[in-house]
């Protein structure tokens, strides 16, 4: 049988290719607005992180998601991020 091809992507804190599940997507729709796609489905420019808070922080200090998305990120989409973040490590 045939080998599937597995998915990576790149984290925009760490800059560490990994695997896309494995990954957060957030995404920018044309409307411009911001939103944490769990389902990896959702139309828009997209940018990835990976599930922990080290990632984020570096991501923010380093402007990854500005850079990704080549415009500036509201604070809210950082706090929404840290809320998901919480939620994931807390289980």
């Amino acid at each position: 049988m045939k080998q599937r091809k597995i998915p990576l992507r790149k984290c925009t804190g760490c800059q560490e290719m990994k695997n896309k599940k494995e990954l957060i997507r957030i995404v920018r729709n044309d409307e411009g607005e911001f939103s944490i796609d769990t389902t990896g489905k959702k139309a828009g420019r997209g940018a990835y992180i990976c599930p922990n808070a080290e990632c984020l922080e570096k991501a923010i200090k380093s402007k990854g998601l500005e850079r990704s998305f080549k415009s500036s990120v509201p604070a809210d989409v950082y706090e929404k991020l840290r809320e998901e973040l919480e939620e994931i490590n807390g289980q």
